[in-house]
Order: structure tokens, then C-alpha cells, then sequence
């Protein structure tokens, strides 16, 4: 990235007509300890600071990575911008994946009502680990329509738009949102007891 010192965890969105639709630069850096692994992904990369959504087709898609699944306020905006799927590229660790991948997807699509694609590496990552895999595509109910297999391979499935927009209407939780009651705690007090901040509407929301 021009006049960036450091390489970007970078995701490009083309349309059906191959042009590019949307970029996203990965915004959470997987600066985390695994067992006996310390993984320090801020010492070659830059985080981002943008979200993106692209457009094809007529469906709206939001650009995710990797470990941004654990972040679910920037799913909900992108669902709130008009996304109906959302991908997320991934290298989980071979630990981490095998307890929460699933789960984490599920919830994200459930959340907010997407479909939720989503492709890992699977096998030996150099120079320490082992990614997970189970490359998987989830409803907006919660349902996996389709799971890799333990192997290098690809999945494919059919996406339902018009269950997804009945889903919205019959289970309007996108909707039911009260913005003007919640309350984002202080930033330096994560993790603790937290002082209460003014409500601010997150980017995108109506």
C-alpha cells in the first residue's frame, strides 16, 4: 500500500464482470498467544480502517479476515450497510479452529441474519502451526449448507435470497434494534468494570 511501512492483510472483491468491486484491508491484527505459540501479526502488517462492501449482481457483499470473526460490532455494520453476504478468508490455527470456527460463523450469520462464506487454509502453515480448514457456507439461520471435508478441496452452494429476505421479515431482529439504548463502555476499561460512555450509532446504521 503506497506510503505504508508495513505489507496489508488484503481481501479484493471482483464482480461477475471482473472488475473490482471493493478492497478491505484487515482491520483486527492476530497479535495473540496460543499455547505455546505467540502469534505477533502487527510486526509485519498494518491494520486497516476501513470496512468494505462491494456490489454484484444486485447482492450486496461485506469483506471480512481471518480473525475479524471475534468482532462481531463489524458485522453488524456491515449488515446494517446493506450486506446479505459477508466472506471471511481465514488460517485459523489448528486449536483455536477446532472449537470455535464453527461456532463463531454460525453465530455471525445468525447475528445478522447473512449468509456467511467462508474459505480457511487447511495443513501445515510455516514456520509453527497447522491451520485448521473446514472451509464452510452458513445460512442466515444458522445452517451449514456445505463443509470442506479434512483435505484440500472446494465447496460450493446455493444461496437463497428470497428465504434470507422472508427470514428478515418474519424475525425482523435487524430491525428490533434500539441504538438509542446502548451504552459503549470506555475504551480503557476493557476487560474491567467499565465506566458508561454516550451512545454513539455505529457507521452505517439508519
Amino acid at each position: 500500500v503506497p506510503d505504508w511501512d508495513k505489507l496489508a492483510n488484503t481481501s479484493v472483491m471482483f464482480g461477475p464482470d471482473g472488475e473490482q468491486r471493493a478492497i478491505y484491508r484487515k482491520i483486527h491484527m492476530f497479535d495473540v498467544d496460543v499455547g505455546d505459540v505467540a502469534y505477533r501479526e502487527s510486526e509485519v502488517e498494518q491494520a486497516g480502517g476501513e470496512i468494505a462492501v462491494g456490489e454484484a449482481a444486485g447482492t450486496m457483499v461485506g469483506l471480512t479476515i481471518c480473525y475479524d470473526l471475534r468482532f462481531p460490532e463489524l458485522y453488524r455494520i456491515l449488515a446494517l450497510r446493506g450486506a446479505g453476504v459477508i466472506t471471511v478468508p481465514a488460517a485459523f490455527t489448528e486449536r483455536t479452529g477446532r472449537d470455535h470456527w464453527e461456532i463463531l460463523i454460525r453465530a455471525r450469520a445468525i447475528e445478522d441474519q447473512v449468509f456467511m462464506v467462508a474459505a480457511a487454509q487447511i495443513g501445515f502453515a510455516p514456520p509453527h502451526h497447522r491451520s485448521y480448514g473446514r472451509s464452510m457456507i452458513v445460512d442466515p439461520w444458522g445452517l451449514v449448507l456445505t463443509q470442506a471435508a479434512d483435505t484440500e478441496c472446494f465447496v460450493s452452494a446455493q444461496l437463497d435470497f428470497a428465504i434470507q429476505s422472508e427470514m428478515r421479515d418474519s424475525l425482523p431482529s435487524l430491525r428490533h434494534r434500539r441504538p438509542q439504548a446502548y451504552r459503549w463502555p470506555d475504551e480503557d476499561s476493557a476487560g474491567g468494570q467499565a465506566a458508561v460512555a454516550e451512545p454513539a450509532a455505529p457507521a452505517g446504521a439508519p
